[in-house]
């Protein structure tokens, strides 16, 4: 078995378990470039996101998150079978540009109201009527939370799919700390969330584009 390669195993161990919890079947692509490797993931509500860690890392592979945090709690060194097979989107071709700084604690502000309007109409419904708790989630997912405008281009709207990304992946950091600013970033057709301890992108699609199995995308 190759070595899994990950010499940041606290901040790799943070990122899979929260990924695990969100989704307990999901995979992670491991991404190695100069002594440093990238997680990707996808959630369950179609947004990829990503944590740097340090260490070589095993070039380019696929695992299953879940395998890969036992591992690591078990301070293995060896990587969890390959499941290559199992990933399918593509990624962003760069890590773009940023158009617009905003303070970690707005974010974290949008994504707890968020959470509390889901809970006051699954527990009240909504004008009195019963709602089902999915068509209000995937309703509050979609609703463009932020829109900034960057000086020398159009406005860039950002869902509440990207602030719970980073919300629920704990890229903020902790409420009672000062994180700094997180960064929108663009990138050809994909926005995202630059956090303190993480990435979160989407796809300006319905949906992420699904490719053949196979080997990796170049993306």
């Amino acid at each position: 078995m190759p070595a899994h390669g990950l010499a940041g195993v606290a901040d790799a161990g943070a990122f899979l378990a929260r990924l695990t919890r969100l989704d307990p079947a999901a995979p992670v692509r491991l991404r190695s470039t100069r002594s440093r490797t990238a997680l990707w993931a996808k959630l369950p509500w179609d947004v990829l996101v990503t944590r740097e860690v340090a260490g070589d890392g095993p070039g380019d592979v696929t695992v299953s998150a879940a395998e890969l945090l036992a591992a690591l709690a078990r301070g293995d060194a060896e990587l969890p079978p390959r499941r290559d097979s199992l990933w399918r989107w593509p990624l962003p071709s760069s890590a773009g540009r940023a158009v617009e700084s905003v303070a970690s604690a707005e974010l974290a502000r949008l994504a707890a109201a968020a959470a509390g309007t889901l809970r006051e109409v699954a527990a009240e419904g909504l004008a009195g009527r019963a709602v089902g708790q999915r068509a209000v989630r995937d309703a509050l997912l979609d609703h463009i939370a932020l829109v900034v405008t960057p000086g020398d281009g159009d406005p860039v709207d950002v869902p509440q799919r990207l602030i719970q990304a980073v919300s629920r992946m704990g890229f903020l950091g902790r409420a009672d700390v000062d994180g700094g600013d997180s960064r929108v970033r663009v990138s050809g057709r994909w926005v995202g969330i630059s956090a303190p301890y993480g990435v979160a992108w989407l796809q300006n699609v319905n949906k992420l584009t699904v490719i053949p199995i196979g080997s990796h995308p170049n993306g």
